[in-house]
């Protein structure tokens, strides 16, 4: 194929790609960030870390999608207008008509395994750490009036009135149990400043007093105050809260694959190693698979003149069907039972072995071209008729 043609037939289906990626993204992005969370977290500045672990994971895994299902797109519409019957008329191959997509698919197969291996794995954690923040209100400006919060494994008991602005509470109680005075302490203040440091939000409180008791006495003692700082452990400046565990999905490349030996002691952790391993390693690759396997059902179910068929329809659903199926393949299955990997591995090949079948079954079928004859156009050469 001539290599102008190329460049724009590659084109064409890069840019059917990352539209149809777009249209795939945004939705299943959204619902994500709905779902996980809620009005209060928006407010508190979760959105951003929010969407920054999400949008990598969700980019790699919907990629082979969004390119097979523009390969398999595009040959339906040059198959329908007789473009296919065109290439086949100036001696291209089938081969030959595939380089543009396969060329596609090489490049998606490329960036997918760029951002499986890299670039998701540095982000996705942020996504869990603000699950974590939103489970645990660590953020302050998340806090609902009226409600009793624990912080601090339990020691301290924070319930206020209202907010008077994102950063204010009126009407503040704290119960704080202090285990190296081991003294039990009742605060209350009339109104309470919420400020974020490096180690995390100091609550500055104002007008108002302090009971104290020791533990195991019934004395109490009172006093009051007129400002009272006090450390509680919520998100600070620094960024979000660290979680006390760590994901095999947030490994780079270099420490995902020695946690495999310090996995195979412990099963579900191992399941969950080899379900991250089945995405990394064969998602990306579905990029060409499905490009060629859409490319050789055209080929197969349409004509090349242009004249449809009802199985044009099939050809378009088939690719879907079968990435979701190995997707979800690979995220259940698999965890279930790490064996399943290998089946997994081998419905990717089997998918490849059927791309090429149907390609060079195509490829052998094609009826060959005779050259037209010359026409000869000088004068003393025509025959002379009686």
């Amino acid at each position: 194929m001539p290599r102008l043609l190329t460049f724009y037939l590659a084109k064409r289906i890069a840019l059917s790609s990352l539209l149809i990626e777009t249209s795939l993204c945004v939705p299943v992005i959204m619902t994500s960030l709905f779902h996980y969370l809620p009005p209060a977290a928006v407010r508190g500045g979760l959105l951003m870390p929010a969407l920054l672990g999400t949008v990598p994971t969700v980019f790699y895994i919907a990629l082979p999608l969004a390119v097979g299902v523009a390969i398999t797109l595009e040959f339906a519409r040059m198959s329908s207008e007789g473009m296919i019957a065109v290439f086949y008329s100036v001696r291209l191959s089938v081969w030959s008509i595939c380089a543009p997509a396969a060329l596609v698919g090489i490049v998606a197969i490329g960036v997918g395994y760029w951002f499986s291996s890299f670039v998701a794995p540095a982000y996705v954690g942020q996504m869990h750490d603000v699950i974590h923040v939103i489970r645990n209100s660590l953020n302050h400006r998340m806090l609902e009036p009226a409600q009793f919060y624990t912080f601090d494994n339990g020691t301290k008991t924070l319930y206020f009135q209202h907010w008077r602005s994102p950063d204010v509470a009126t009407g503040v109680f704290i119960h704080h149990f202090s285990p190296e005075k081991q003294e039990e302490e009742i605060i209350t203040a009339a109104e309470t400043e919420f400020r974020r440091n490096d180690h995390g939000v100091l609550l500055v409180m104002t007008n108002g007093s302090i009971q104290t008791r020791a533990q195991g006495s019934s004395d109490m003692r009172t006093a009051n105050f007129d400002e009272y700082v006090l450390s509680i452990d919520m998100q600070g400046t620094t960024g979000l809260p660290k979680r006390d565990w760590r994901g095999v999905f947030e490994l780079p490349w270099s420490e995902f694959f020695a946690e495999r030996a310090a996995d195979t002691q412990d099963p579900r952790r191992l399941a969950e190693w080899t379900s991250e391993l089945t995405k990394r390693m064969a998602i990306p690759l579905l990029a060409l698979a499905h490009g060629l396997f859409g490319i050789g059902l055209v080929l197969t179910v349409t004509s090349a003149t242009g004249r449809g068929s009802a199985g044009t329809a099939v050809t378009i659903l088939a690719v879907p069907l079968l990435h979701i199926g190995i997707l979800v393949a690979s995220e259940t299955l698999v965890r279930r039972d790490p064996r399943l990997a290998l089946v997994i591995a081998a419905a990717i090949l089997v998918e490849f072995a059927a791309a090429l079948f149907m390609l060079h079954k195509q490829n052998s079928n094609m009826a060959p071209v005779e050259p037209a004859r010359p026409i000869n156009l000088n004068p003393a050469d025509r025959p002379i008729s009686a």
